[in-house]
Parts: structure tokens; C-alpha cells; sequence
């Protein structure tokens, strides 16, 4: 399985949008974690951007991931880059 790493932007005033999707956002990642595909995630100290590590067979499915998940489907995640990512240590 290769690594993939994900960087992406929340929208302005964050806390106050997410809180109708947080629920549902959360238990997705839950289950991603549950399957081994997502390693970690979190945002940044300042709310700006969120970083994660996923395992996948392929870009694809990291991108099909990040778009099913509710901050993307209702704008908290507001852009994202997904990058192949080797291990060093």
C-alpha cells in the first residue's frame, strides 16, 4: 500500500460551520481509521488548514475519501492537495 499525504484550507469562522457536520464528519474519519486507510489528520493550531496520512492502493481513493466526507461536500474543507508520500522513517 503506498502513503499519501493530504493538505487542505477550512473556510473563514470554521468553529461556527462545522458544528451541524462535526458528527458525521467524525464518525466518517472513525471508520477510515477502523479500515487502516486513514492513518492520522488534524488541523493546524489556528484553524486553517488540516493535514492527514492516509494508506491507500491508490490516489484515487484517497481523493474519493476527502470528497465523500462532509467538510468537503459542505464547504468547511475548502481546497486540498494530495501528494504520494515516501516514508523515511
Amino acid at each position: 500500500m503506498t502513503k499519501y499525504v493530504m493538505w487542505g484550507s477550512y473556510c473563514e469562522d470554521v468553529l461556527e460551520k462545522r458544528s451541524r457536520y462535526r458528527q458525521a464528519h467524525l464518525d466518517g474519519l472513525a471508520a477510515q481509521k477502523e479500515s487502516g486507510v486513514l492513518i492520522t489528520i488534524g488541523p493546524t493550531k489556528d484553524l486553517t488548514k488540516v493535514f492527514g496520512i492516509y494508506e491507500a492502493e491508490d490516489e484515487s481513493t484517497v481523493r474519493q475519501l476527502i470528497e465523500a466526507d462532509p467538510y468537503w461536500q459542505n464547504g468547511i474543507w475548502t481546497e486540498y492537495d494530495v501528494r504520494e508520500w515516501i516514508q523515511a522513517f
